[in-house]
């Protein structure tokens, strides 16, 4: 109760708090303990790297999407799969197109040495390993934001934690309880818990977000699939 009276009596001095308050956020930082200054570094470094890998996903799914759309359209006004092997070529971008020439090169190989389609479940499998591949391949980078997102608040709860016991350490060595004495020590412990969150939140939002994205992009695969055994089955009969 005493420590309690103390502090609101002094914060309730306003050109005592007033100076507290010109107190810059980078002396805050610099003034840190080593090792609080480590963490706030980890966890800006962390933040770098999150919004990197955002910004590189949300290019490529936005192209992929682009191009998926564009070689759909040149998919369905193909006569033949000769005609669409032609046409992918300006659509690489699109993570159909990949689905499509493992399937291409299945019915190629049946075609080349049967003279036509006679198994159409290994063309199926030839298509679903298109799909898992495309995908694994537009996974890259995403368990980092899941990483980012889970650790980075615990990081800077460690960073809480130190910046507390900093704090109380200051009130010792002043020998009474004074806000001057817990300030920095507070100060710092709430720079850490908002760097965690700052590096948390963005990569939890996005690693949601494309998740949506790829689920979408791995349902229109699927469909494709079906469409690929559907224009199969004109070209050679079922």
């Amino acid at each position: 109760m005493k420590f309690l009276a103390l502090t609101l009596g002094e914060a309730l001095n306003l050109p005592y708090l007033g100076a507290l308050l010109q107190v810059s956020l980078w002396d805050l930082v610099t003034q840190a303990t080593f090792i609080s200054q480590i963490v706030l570094i980890i966890l800006v470094l962390v933040s770098l790297l999150s919004w990197t890998i955002i910004f590189s996903k949300w290019s490529t799914f936005n192209k992929a999407q682009l191009a998926n759309t564009s070689f759909l359209r040149a998919f369905r006004k193909a006569p033949n799969l000769d005609a669409v092997a032609v046409a992918s070529e300006q659509f690489r971008a699109a993570p159909l197109v990949p689905v499509f020439d493992f399937g291409y090169q299945e019915v190629a190989r049946q075609v080349k040495t049967r003279g036509t389609m006679v198994n159409k479940e290994s063309l199926e499998r030839s298509l679903q390993l298109g799909i898992s591949e495309e995908l694994t391949h537009l996974k890259r980078n995403m368990s980092w934001l899941a990483t980012a997102a889970t650790v980075s608040p615990f990081i800077g709860l460690f960073g809480t934690v130190l910046g507390i016991i900093d704090a109380f350490q200051g009130l010792g060595t002043a020998g009474s309880a004074s806000l001057r004495a817990v300030a920095p020590g507070i100060s710092q412990a709430l720079i850490a818990t908002a760097m965690g969150l700052a590096a948390a939140i963005p990569a939890a939002v996005a690693y949601n977000h494309f998740g949506h994205v790829l689920d979408e992009i791995g349902a229109r695969m699927d469909d494709f699939s079906l469409e690929f055994l559907n224009l199969t089955d004109r070209s050679f009969g079922g």
